[in-house]
């Protein structure tokens, strides 16, 4: 299930999204006393990035982390931890927490497992997912035709976070397609004529495997908000 939500400018679609992601987080917060959202990288979200972390919200009851991360040190440039503490975690978002999925030097069974208890008390399920798309349809780092696409887009009990081979050049380590899809809002925030062209070709046909954001966009009891500019 999808809703397809059109912007004449990005710095519009930046500023509709923070303000929807603002009231979802306000109203969670109010509710239970906290609230957490997952984001994505890469550099489409940096102006709402710098729009949310401008916005009055209770920033100490509000944790952020990342759908997903490459095992790379967080000073690299590829580190997506690095993008969200220099867009998001600024201005009057410096008082909310951040929960690293990259811990230690390793990804070993005790890390994973470290890791996997601390997010399940932490920040799941999601009030807020934010996730992109590639240009070959992959999201959160679920890969079209991996040795693994099947098994990482079960919706059956699975880790709450679990490594990715390497990939092109980096390992990875996600959260798994199984609690993704329990976020209570996902969006799908993209932007330029090619990824709608993607999306196009996503909303055609159902088969995952082939794109995996097709797991959301089609999810029979997940509706997922598409903010989508030129």
């Amino acid at each position: 299930m999808y809703k397809i939500n059109e912007f004449e400018s990005r710095a519009n679609l930046d500023q509709a999204l923070a303000n929807q992601v603002a009231e979802i987080l306000v109203s969670a917060v109010k509710l239970k006393g906290k609230a957490s959202i997952a984001v994505s990288g890469g550099s489409t979200p940096k102006g709402f990035f710098a729009a949310l972390s401008n916005m009055d919200l209770p920033w100490k009851q509000i944790t952020v982390t990342l759908a997903d991360e490459r095992w790379v040190d967080i000073t690299d440039d590829a580190s997506n931890t690095k993008l969200v503490h220099e867009n998001l975690l600024q201005n009057k978002a410096l008082d909310a927490n951040f929960f690293h999925i990259k811990q230690g030097d390793e990804l070993t069974v005790e890390v994973l497992s470290d890791l996997n208890l601390a997010a399940g008390t932490t920040v799941l399920p999601f009030d807020v997912l934010i996730l992109g798309m590639g240009e070959d349809g992959h999201t959160a780092s679920l890969f079209p035709c991996s040795n693994e696409i099947h098994s990482a887009l079960s919706r059956d009990a699975a880790p709450l976070l679990k490594v990715v081979p390497q990939t092109a050049p980096h390992e990875r380590i996600t959260f798994s397609y199984a609690y993704l899809a329990q976020s209570k809002n996902t969006f799908l925030h993209i932007c330029g004529d090619s990824k709608k062209e993607v999306l196009e070709e996503a909303l055609a046909d159902s088969d995952a495997t082939q794109m995996p954001i097709r797991a959301f966009l089609h999810h029979e009891s997940l509706e997922t908000q598409v903010y989508w500019a030129e």
